[in-house]
């Protein structure tokens, strides 16, 4: 257990339930929640309207050690935010999204953001924080209490996010979406600094069939399993 505090890394593709299944598990535990994939987007929509590329090694790193990035989770939604401007909804935007896989491919960006997320989890005052991200097991907390890593197939997570996108408006057709997830499991998996991956220790949960309720079911037991003494994986 790190510094006292329990740590629960959850990792996986987009799509996978990650997100849905973090807060949740946060509520339940209560524990803090640091969507780590939020601050990589929170950092693509700020490099975008600062027209910085992805190559600007220098101008990135200034714009990572700027930037002031907060969380809240009230009623159940995680409200993300940007130099004090609520960013929930324009973070998650398909073009924006498809960008912070391309600049959290910056070593300078993962380096500088590495410190800012393990201090989110870690100088909370609730006993323990769940981390959602893509190499939280593996990078940001490789000693985390719990460690797993979700996944599903592409059809049911392109479903999942073509309802997602439905329930906030006009969502672009289902073929788009699948073909975006696929973009970003490439970007995310072949890239050189802290690609996806599961980690060696963590417990793989194919959510492809499985309701939240049954994951988070699952996720709690493993938890419990550890804090009672046992072994999660």
């Amino acid at each position: 257990m790190p510094q006292g505090k329990w740590i629960v890394a959850l990792d996986g593709p987009a799509g996978a339930g990650k997100s849905t299944v973090s807060k949740r598990l946060a509520e339940r535990l209560q524990f803090a929640l640091v969507d780590t994939g939020a601050i990589y987007r929170c950092i693509a929509l700020a490099a975008s309207r600062a027209n910085i590329p992805a190559t600007d090694d220098s101008r990135l790193g200034e714009l990572v050690a700027s930037v002031r990035i907060g969380f809240l989770l009230t009623g159940g939604d995680n409200h993300v935010t940007l130099n004090g401007e609520d960013v929930t909804e324009a973070i998650r935007k398909p073009e924006n999204s498809l960008a912070a896989s391309r600049y959290s491919a910056r070593p300078v960006v993962r380096q500088g953001l590495l410190a800012l997320q393990r201090r989110l989890a870690m100088g909370t005052a609730q006993p323990g924080a769940v981390l959602e991200g893509r190499d939280i097991g593996t990078v940001v907390f490789p000693d985390a209490d719990v460690k797993v890593f979700l996944t599903a197939s592409v059809e049911q997570r392109a479903h999942r996010r073509h309802a997602e996108l439905a329930a906030k408006g006009a969502p672009p057709p289902l073929a788009q979406v699948r073909d975006e997830i696929e973009a970003r499991d490439a970007q995310d998996s072949q890239r050189e600094t802290a690609p996806l991956k599961k980690a060696d220790d963590a417990v793989a949960l194919d959510t492809t069939n499985l309701s939240v309720e049954e994951i988070l079911e699952r996720i709690v037991a493993l938890v419990t399993q550890v804090q009672t003494g046992g072994a999660a994986r």
